[in-house]
């Protein structure tokens, strides 16, 4: 068994999209860091390393016993056991994962540049274990779990941001309300006011959803800011993104 130390994580809980387990240059002072004392490194295949970075399903049960009770947290001086805690790479991707005693991978950090480049040392002539694994045939993704084309290139404010407008369109849609929905598109494109009134709620948002899906812009932010006006937990997530000065 390979192992690590002294590395720097930033967990991200119940993540199940790689896009949103931030790299080091997008971590945030307000951002919780922890020490892992010791972890085990394990070198897999990239379909298995793809399952475990995006994805929160059950992971293989020879990779949790082979990492069981392994890995040390610094925690006020104090050197905490950890049940499943594991750095896992194909060579490409690195990923540092705590099950919580789960068996899914509900917290997920990347590494800092320096152990990142230590564990491509590490694994550069070292086969992957083979794990027994059921994969899904192809993810499916949704308005609230994007496609990660559509987070290519953005920052993580800009991520953050587009998932808070894709969850108040989601909510629009539950209203059904076309004299709404074609009010919210005017916003987005006043230029086509007059064509939008011909058609009923379904086509006016999917046609909003087509146009605001792809990349981030002032207009997105704009209509985000418009749209969660007035619902305080959405409010609140705005309120998040914009008090911080970092990406």
């Amino acid at each position: 068994m390979l192992y690590l130390h002294d590395v720097w994580v930033n967990w991200f809980e119940g993540e199940e999209n790689g896009y949103n387990v931030c790299h080091f240059h997008e971590w945030r002072k307000e951002d919780t860091v922890e020490l892992l004392d010791q972890v085990p490194l394990i070198k897999v295949e990239k379909k298995l390393f793809d399952y475990i970075e995006n994805d929160m399903s059950d992971l293989p049960q020879q990779l949790l016993e082979d990492v069981y009770q392994k890995s040390y947290a610094r925690r006020n001086h104090e050197r905490v056991q950890l049940d499943y805690c594991f750095v896992v790479t194909d060579g490409m991707g690195i990923l540092a994962v705590d099950t919580l005693g789960y068996h899914i991978p509900i917290r997920k950090s990347r590494l800092i540049p320096r152990q990142e480049q230590l564990v491509y040392d590490i694994v550069e002539n070292v086969e992957p274990t083979i794990y027994e694994f059921k994969a899904k045939s192809k993810k499916e993704y949704h308005i609230l779990s994007p496609d990660p084309k559509l987070m290519k290139g953005l920052t993580r404010k800009e991520r953050q941001l587009k998932q808070l407008l894709f969850m108040a369109l989601d909510q629009l849609r539950t209203t059904g309300n076309a004299a709404e929905i074609r009010y919210w598109y005017t916003e987005w494109n006043p230029s086509m006011y007059e064509e939008i009134q011909k058609h009923d709620f379904e086509y006016v948002w999917n046609k909003l959803y087509e146009e605001t899906k792809e990349g981030w812009s002032s207009r997105h932010e704009h209509l985000c800011e418009r749209l969660v006006k007035g619902q305080p937990f959405f409010e609140k997530l705005w309120d998040l993104e914009q008090g911080t000065k970092v990406n």
